[in-house]
């Protein structure tokens, strides 16, 4: 396991004995993001892995930037106490980030919409979303049984979250980990915008609750179909009703509860 994410550390596990154990943790970064180089714009606690998905993702799901294309480069430099990752974009997005009210995130761990100075700002036009095909819920239900099997660092620690894209039969072909649960999804969207996978072909996979960010950051990037492991909150549900998105949440590989956008499954 990559010093940088995990790392070894000692304790004393107690029951009816005593006994000195040492068990993996995982790390937790201030990771600056800076755009264009002049506009320090959040620091988000992270994993450091995978950061210029993370960044990527970020940017799109936090609408800096129009559409994927419009981030230019990444690069991630190490600083006192932390990391700066670096991101170019386009200068029409650029222009606009400078005219928003600068955001000045310090973003706890599963930070998600810390920071806005008003709650009007929480509004945003919706994405509405395709019908698309079905998907049969034996392809859920086979996803979430091996989501386990596609999450290395939580085997070692026991603490972090996941977010994860199957196709259509219910296959795992990306997954993204991290100690916060919308960084495991900005750094999921991130990896497939740069895969060019069609994120209307197939279902995402949620370790976490499915709270209002959660809705937000799927549809923007065009998830139609989203399995949580937790429930979802109210207002998740109102945003993935308004985009049209399906949500199956309190899932496990035996059952689930359908919320929304039951057109989408096929019941065998």
């Amino acid at each position: 396991m990559n010093p940088d994410v995990a790392l070894r550390v000692p304790g004393l596990r107690v029951g009816r004995d005593a006994e000195p154990v040492s068990r993996m943790v995982a790390e937790e970064t201030p990771i600056s993001l800076v755009f264009n180089e002049l506009h320090p714009y959040a620091v988000m606690m992270a994993t450091p892995a995978d950061l210029e998905d993370f960044a990527r993702g970020f940017a799109l799901t936090e609408r800096i930037v129009s559409r994927p294309q419009n981030v230019r480069d990444t690069r991630v430099q190490s600083v006192a106490d932390g990391l700066e990752l670096h991101v170019q974009i386009d200068g029409q997005d650029f222009s606009r980030l400078l005219q928003r009210s600068r955001r000045a995130i310090t973003g706890r761990t599963g930070c998600g919409i810390c920071g806005i100075d008003k709650i009007e700002t929480l509004d945003h036009p919706r994405t509405i979303l395709p019908a698309g095909k079905p998907i049969a819920i034996a392809a859920i239900r086979r996803a979430l049984g091996n989501l386990g099997d596609h999450q290395p660092l939580n085997a070692e620690t026991r603490m972090v979250h996941a977010a994860a894209w199957a196709d259509p039969q219910g296959d795992i072909i990306l997954t993204r980990e991290d100690v916060g649960r919308h960084n495991a999804l900005d750094k999921l969207i991130g990896a497939g915008i740069a895969s060019s996978l069609d994120f209307t072909d197939g279902f995402c996979l949620l370790t976490s609750r499915y709270s209002f960010e959660m809705a937000e950051k799927t549809a923007i990037a065009g998830m139609r179909i989203v399995a949580a492991v937790s429930a979802p909150t109210a207002r998740a549900l109102r945003v993935a009703e308004s985009a049209g998105q399906t949500v199956l949440a309190i899932a496990r590989s035996d059952n689930q509860t359908v919320f929304c956008g039951a057109e989408r499954i096929l019941f065998q």
